[in-house]
Parts: C-alpha cells; structure tokens; sequence
C-alpha cells in the first residue's frame, strides 16, 4: 500500500510538472511569436516610411519636404528598433523559462508598452509645440511646421501600436491564472491545488 501511494504519488507530480512545462513552453512560444510580429510591423512602417519620405522629400519644397525628410530619419531610428527587437526576441529559447521568469517576462513587456505609449504622447505635444511656435517665428516656420506635423504623425502611429501591442499582449494574461490560482502559499509551505 505505501510503495503504491508513493508511486501514485510521485506520477502525479510528474504529470503536474511535466503538464506545466508543456503549458508554458507553449505560452513563452505564443508571447514571443507576438514580439516577434510586433517588431516586424515596427520595421515595415519604417521601411515604408524611409522609402516614401527620402523619395517625396527630393520632389517637394517648403514645409511639405521638411515633413517627409523628418519622417525619414525619425523611422531610421525606429527600424534599428525594431531590428534590435525582433533579432532579440529570435535569439529567445521558449523553453528555457520557468513560471516565475515567464510571468515576469509578460508584465515587463506589458510595462515597456504602456510607457512608450506615454511617450508617443509627448511626442505628440511636442510636434504640436513646433507647429504652434512655427506660427510665431520669421525663421524657418516651414520647417518647424512641417518637422511638426511629422512628429504628430509619428507619435500617433507609435502610440497606436504600442496600445494594441499591449492588448494583444495582455489578453494572454488570462491563460496563466489556472496555474496561478492552483498554488497557495502558507507558513507551511507551498501547497499545489488539483482539481478533476
């Protein structure tokens, strides 16, 4: 009777550990898969701004060429972004994360999220403060006022990506409460909850 306790015993945790391992190796490969696409997305909007301003900018005048040249060299920055991201995130081993690195790798991101949206808001502020100062100044306005708009363009795409990145990113939240909510913490120890 003891030998079959035991090794009930000793099948169960092998099934519950072996169960979690499945699950978030799964997990890790669907929220990495998720960067991954987020940096891509990253990288074609800057490619396609590169490409369109460097060829708009040569054609136009005025405020109209300091727009596309300001959306160029703002996406230079945002394609070694994105290429830095993606390759990082390629580089990843989904399997090499336990629950705690995992649930801390998912809010961390959620975090970087949430805090470039709020500086894709000062962005923003900022391309609307060049186009109000462009207003008031004899010296260059067209440039101000189309480096401006640029940068209001550009902050609004930014903090639409990154808002539904972090959707998209969150709504995976879900799936780690069975396995959080099976562990209890006590005085005693750690206690895990199976339920049939």
């Amino acid at each position: 009777m003891k030998k079959y306790l035991i090794t009930s015993t000793l099948l169960c945790f092998s099934f519950l550990a072996w169960n979690q391992s499945s699950f978030l190796l799964d997990f890790n490969q669907t929220r990495l898969q998720k960067q991954q696409n987020a940096m891509k997305i990253l990288g074609s909007w800057a490619v396609g701004n590169i490409a369109l301003g460097a060829a708009l900018a040569n054609r136009a005048e005025g405020e109209v060429k300091h727009f596309h040249q300001m959306n160029a060299g703002w996406n230079v920055i945002n394609l070694v972004i994105a290429g830095f991201g993606w390759y990082g995130v390629s580089k990843i081993d989904p399997s090499s994360f336990d629950l705690y690195t995992t649930v801390q790798e998912q809010h961390k991101f959620q975090k970087i999220l949430l805090f470039n949206a709020g500086l894709d808001i000062g962005y923003m502020l900022g391309g609307a403060y060049l186009i109000e100062r462009a207003k008031n100044t004899t010296e260059r306005p067209e440039r101000l006022k189309g480096f401006g708009k640029a940068i209001v363009l550009q902050g609004a795409f930014l903090f639409t990506f990154d808002v539904i990145t972090c959707v998209a990113i969150s709504s995976d939240n879900k799936n780690l409460a069975p396995i959080l909510n099976s562990l209890s913490l006590s005085p005693d120890g750690i206690g895990i909850l199976l339920t049939f």
